[in-house]
């Protein structure tokens, strides 16, 4: 079953307005375990963008997602592929619970990273309304890169042009253009987007990438010229 579908119709049997997360009861309680996460949501609570802290809580209701439950105890939760669905469901419901924040941007690239294949015009949005919120440009950078290891460079081309200032934020984002638009086989524009890179304020972080990208425009310039092409 689809990941969007299936998620509705999780929502929809929710008995309260929260369960994310909602612990299982157990014959032995882990209090341990109980008070990690405790912690990592006070932490989350003070900053909904802690990448360590989602990291660390995502991976507690994925693990609980995936226990076998005391009707079948001998069911692997790698084997089984609707546990691992019921995984990423748990995920996506901590990432939308933490998204309500409106300074939260990065559970909204966690929504965009789970439904980027199923719901693509989505997870666009969803990476907009991360950019929007995210001033150094950090979360846009990190959408494309989403974009292009989906196979989406145009959509990722798209986001970029329309949320990237230049001189204000970081010049990742301009690298991630570049790539996008040789992945779209857009040299010309993968050209205009180096340049543009040549004005950006941090001359040396422009300097360090900058030798790999011109690389590969000429690369992709070069297999455009074919061996029986006027020069």
């Amino acid at each position: 079953m689809a990941l969007m579908p299936r998620l509705r119709q999780l929502l929809r049997r929710q008995r309260s307005t929260s369960r994310v997360g909602t612990r299982r009861p157990t014959e032995t309680p882990r209090f341990g375990d109980t008070l990690h996460e405790d912690a990592l949501r006070a932490m989350l609570h003070d900053d909904p963008n802690d990448a360590r802290a989602f990291d660390a809580l995502a991976e507690v209701v994925r693990r609980r997602a995936v226990e076998p439950s005391t009707e079948d105890p001998l069911t692997a939760p790698d084997e089984d592929p609707d546990r691992q669905r019921e995984a990423d469901l748990a995920v996506w419901a901590l990432a939308e619970e933490l998204a309500g924040n409106p300074k939260a941007w990065r559970p909204l690239l966690e929504l965009g990273r789970l439904s980027v294949t199923e719901d693509p015009e989505g997870a666009s949005r969803r990476f907009a309304t991360a950019a929007e919120r995210e001033r150094t440009g950090s979360a846009l950078a990190e959408g494309l890169q989403i974009l292009r290891d989906a196979g989406m460079p145009i959509e990722a081309i798209g986001l970029g042009i329309g949320h990237w200032r230049v001189r204000e934020q970081t010049p990742e984002v301009g690298r991630q253009l570049v790539l996008a638009a040789l992945e779209a086989d857009r040299v010309f524009e993968a050209r205009q987007h180096l340049a543009t890179l040549a004005d950006h304020p941090a001359t040396a972080a422009v300097a360090e990438m900058r030798p790999e990208l011109v690389a590969a425009v000429e690369a992709a310039e070069g297999a455009d010229v074919s061996p029986g092409s006027p020069t």
